[in-house]
């Protein structure tokens, strides 16, 4: 007897369960003006989110609210167009920088963590503060404590690698803004090294991304990232050598 067919489902259905731009339409041979005016302002929007201006000072301030001091860094870019122009400036501190966490540094800790605005600012001040806030009471339930922080300007990922070497860090998490997609403008990334030290690949790092509001919410974001600093710092371990077996907050939690 041969099974029952699967129902059929319209490319209008389809819309229903991804934000992709599928069954658009058309008018002739092009797009409906409805679709055309929604992907100009999602560009206008991924654009934007890139050139945001990056406030610092206000991260800090929220930061002090948390309890947490926060040290004021520069990656080697000289602003914003000498950022997306050379990449590699990005992944390295300015000589004060270097000095600043010098002073702050000088003896070992278990945990770094800095804040960088990385591809999108938009995305770092939308969601930062909030991701911070849930994460520090679930590493305070595992005796985990976040001993250095930094708020860094002109970042790329790597940048993370040589601000937890100077401050001694066993592993350091890096909070940064994603490249803008057209449905995710404001997309948050933490990328989370252990040992980290200049010239480290995307292998040796975890990452946990697409935390924004149509995307992984920042309390399931803090929990995966909780679970895997735990098991980074017992293991020795991070990038390709931890496996995210975290699972649904719904059905585990931290012990």
């Amino acid at each position: 007897m041969k099974p029952p067919a699967p129902p059929s489902r319209s490319m209008m259905d389809l819309r229903a369960l991804t934000p992709a731009r599928v069954a658009l339409g058309r008018t002739g041979t092009s797009l409906p003006t409805r679709a055309l005016l929604e992907f100009t302002l999602d560009h206008a929007r991924a654009r934007d989110a890139v050139h945001a201006a990056f406030d610092a000072q206000a991260l800090i301030a929220a930061l002090g609210e948390l309890g947490l001091e926060a040290a004021n860094v520069r990656s080697c870019a000289d602003g914003r167009a000498d950022y997306l122009r050379r990449p590699d400036l990005g992944r390295r501190l300015d000589q004060a920088s270097q000095q600043h966490l010098a002073k702050r540094g000088g003896r070992a800790c278990q945990l770094a963590l800095v804040i960088g605005d990385g591809l999108s600012p938009t995305a770092v001040h939308a969601h930062a503060i909030e991701l911070v806030r849930s994460l520090v009471p679930q590493l305070a339930a595992n005796e985990i404590r976040i001993a250095e922080v930094a708020v860094a300007s002109g970042a790329r990922v790597a940048l993370g690698d040589e601000i937890g070497a100077i401050l001694g860090a066993r592993m350091v998490v890096m909070l940064i803004g994603e490249r803008p997609g057209l449905s995710a403008p404001d997309s948050l990334g933490a990328y989370l090294t252990f040992a980290p030290r200049i010239g480290l690949t995307d292998a040796e790092r975890n990452c946990v991304s697409n935390i924004h509001g149509e995307g992984l919410s920042c309390d399931e974001a803090a929990y995966k990232i909780a679970w895997l600093i735990r098991e980074g710092l017992a293991r020795g371990v991070s990038g390709v050598a931890l496996k995210d077996e975290s699972g649904d907050r719904t059905s585990q939690r931290i012990t």
